[in-house]
């Protein structure tokens, strides 16, 4: 049923409630493939920066994403059960290069987790993954925090 999993991911040890889930299902449908997949939002240049310190600030980003992504894929270990793992940095805004993504790569289902945040914390910062949500062309399964800390509980 699906062939390739859109997994997003942000850095934070929420982002990483899902990798269970994506694990679980990968197996069980034999997805062929996974996509892990980092947005990388741009500095916006502030007073008394450098241009040369802001491209510093944009290749730490970038060199930390790869080391993130790649740390990600081995602790998925999928290798011995055939699923190829691909890691996928891109820039810009967080929704809609996920949901870019998906669309132009033929992705049939968005694995993702939610933050959590609710009230003023949510309306203020809005939500990556209810926009995700919302607009994707594809099925999408979110795992919540509460999800995570019931899961790791039991380990």
């Amino acid at each position: 049923m699906y062939k390739k999993i859109l997994v997003p991911v942000d850095g934070s040890e929420f982002s990483e409630c899902s990798l269970d889930h994506v694990k679980n299902i990968a197996i069980g449908c034999k997805v062929p493939e996974i996509v892990l997949l980092m947005v990388i939002e741009p500095f916006h240049p502030t007073a008394g920066i450098s241009e040369d310190w802001r491209k510093k600030l944009e290749q730490d980003a970038q060199t930390e994403a790869e080391d993130y992504l790649a740390k990600l894929s081995d602790r998925l270990e999928l290798k011995n059960e055939g699923i190829k793992i691909k890691t996928e940095i891109v820039h810009g805004r967080p929704a809609g290069n996920i949901l870019k993504y998906a669309s132009e790569n033929n992705i049939d289902l968005i694995i993702m987790s939610t933050h959590g945040m609710s009230g003023v914390s949510h309306w203020i910062f809005g939500s990556v993954t209810e926009r995700v949500l919302h607009h994707s062309p594809v099925p999408v399964l979110i795992a919540s925090p509460a999800s995570c800390r019931v899961h790791k509980t039991h380990e």
